[in-house]
């Protein structure tokens, strides 16, 4: 488990832990999957909508990683799909609240997606789809190369 502390504004300081998701998170697929279809739409491109139940799955199977803040406030969202017997893994689906965007969460949540993609599937190619200039410039950052 990642905590990840930082000014939400000016006066208040905040701590948010990234962690691999849980049968527990299972409350939250429902907001995400709304948030995933809203975001896409207000930008007129971006993340396919996932269902509840396809965003709870990846949870049970520990195949997600969630941002909560202490109080249980979902923060930020991303899981791993696995392709041809494990040979490639995306991290896909990115997603982060409205109220927490620009706070460099969404960095520590695909930081912690790309390693626990390498602790489940140290042999695999890893890669990340975008569309977005912002996650395309983090994934550049984290060490990603474009092809």
């Amino acid at each position: 488990m990642w905590v990840v502390t930082f000014y939400h504004n000016e006066d208040a300081q905040e701590s948010i832990i990234v962690r691999v998701a849980n049968e527990g998170d299972t409350q939250y697929a429902e907001l995400i999957s709304d948030e995933m279809e809203a975001s896409a739409k207000a930008r007129g491109t971006g993340i396919a909508k996932r269902t509840p139940e396809y965003i709870a799955t990846k949870m049970e199977e520990g195949k997600a990683v969630i941002a909560l803040t202490a109080e249980g406030v979902w923060v930020g969202f991303c899981y791993i799909e696995v392709w041809s017997h494990e040979e490639f893994v995306a991290n896909s689906g990115l997603i982060v609240s409205p109220d927490f965007r620009k706070t460099g969460v969404a960095t520590q949540i695909k930081r912690r997606i790309f390693n626990l993609s390498q602790e489940k599937y140290p042999e695999a190619k890893i890669f990340g789809l975008t569309t977005g200039l912002a996650v395309m410039k983090m994934n550049s950052d984290l060490g990603y190369v474009p092809v």
